[in-house]
């Protein structure tokens, strides 16, 4: 089943149709949009309990649960642990993903550009502008490249995927650092704007000669052409399960105050340097206990039952161990 067919500009995922059971609601990152549809189809097909999820952006999602007028918020920008301390929340992973580069070049196949983060860094600062570049064409010397002008495609929303994109930047590209630097939004030097995932994906498509970053769901469904990538260990590495397993070993998880971990630019030879985890925030002590226990329970089967459709869109369920962590955090934590 083709999940994206199912899209509204809303975002609105699965509806309960019982005039008894409200929807669990939540709101956020576009980023596992695709993931959080398919375990939304799948739940209300074994229990008959609805998922409203407004796939808005990190930022967006944020606002709505410090509003509380969502039961979870969602972000690919974990929250520092003084900001949970703060606002009574709590936070957890509740899976892994990874960015691609994507481009819409004529003649161009799925995995035949090669980028650095340097480069990458270059032509969203508006340095490197046209195909044909010398920066470009010494990484890719067998490829025709175009001397066409470069369309830079970002997010125009607030967006934990631009976190994990210009957080990888920052760490590769030395002057992007400096000018740029990483956030949910950032005082882009070039670029049109695009609103959540679907549009970045959307807007490359669409455009020729056009360059973007959205999560690797959205670059399959959407037929695009991604980029691969030279990590941190200096090798070329496509994006794949393996390599953004490969990235997620390297994550301590354990050993993380409040989950915060970041997983962009990892070390090792087989890891895709833009991998990311997905994050759900929570109060711990929620106005309407009864909505917030109905969550829990989705997220628990999520665990419990979902890792086989995380895999199937190229996500990265979490570990077991993990899942132990957080369902004891649970209990420990939210009052309900």
């Amino acid at each position: 089943m083709n999940f994206m067919r199912a899209i509204v500009a809303a975002g609105l995922v699965a509806a309960s149709t019982s005039a008894f059971a409200a929807d669990i609601t939540g709101a956020g990152a576009t980023f596992p949009f695709p993931l959080y549809s398919k375990w939304a189809d799948a739940y209300k097909k074994e229990t008959g309990n609805g998922l409203n999820y407004q796939s808005i952006g990190s930022g967006a999602g944020i606002k709505q649960i410090l509003a509380k007028t969502v039961t979870f918020g969602a972000s690919d920008m974990p929250l520092k642990p003084e900001q949970l301390e703060k606002d009574g929340m709590i936070q957890w992973p509740q899976a892994m993903g990874a960015l691609v580069p994507v481009v819409n070049l004529e003649g161009i196949k799925p995995g035949e550009m090669v980028f650095s983060g340097e480069l990458l860094g270059d032509i969203y600062l508006g340095k490197v502008k046209t195909w044909n570049d010398p920066a470009i064409a010494k990484l890719n010397p067998k490829l025709k490249l175009p001397g066409d002008a470069i369309t830079v495609v970002r997010r125009s929303d607030g967006s934990g995927t631009t976190f994990l994109w210009t957080d990888y930047l920052s760490k590769t590209n030395a002057e992007w650092k400096a000018k740029a630097g990483s956030g949910t939004a950032v005082e882009w030097p070039t670029g049109v704007g695009a609103k959540g995932n679907e549009g970045v994906a959307g807007n490359v498509s669409q455009t020729k000669n056009s360059i973007g970053y959205v999560e690797y769901a959205y670059a399959k469904q959407n037929k695009l052409t991604y980029g691969a990538v030279i990590n941190k260990a200096g090798k070329t590495v496509l994006p794949t399960v393996a390599a953004f397993q490969a990235a997620a070993a390297n994550a301590d998880w354990a050993g993380a105050k409040n989950y915060f971990v970041i997983l962009t630019d990892q070390p090792g030879e087989a890891s895709w340097p833009i991998t990311g985890a997905t994050f759900i925030l929570m109060y711990k002590d929620p106005a309407d206990k009864a909505a917030s226990g109905e969550a829990i329970k989705f997220f628990k089967w999520a665990f419990a039952k979902g890792a086989k459709m995380a895999e199937e869109l190229d996500y990265i369920p979490m570990p077991d161990s993990v899942v132990k962590l957080i369902e004891k955090t649970w209990s420990a934590d939210i009052k309900s």
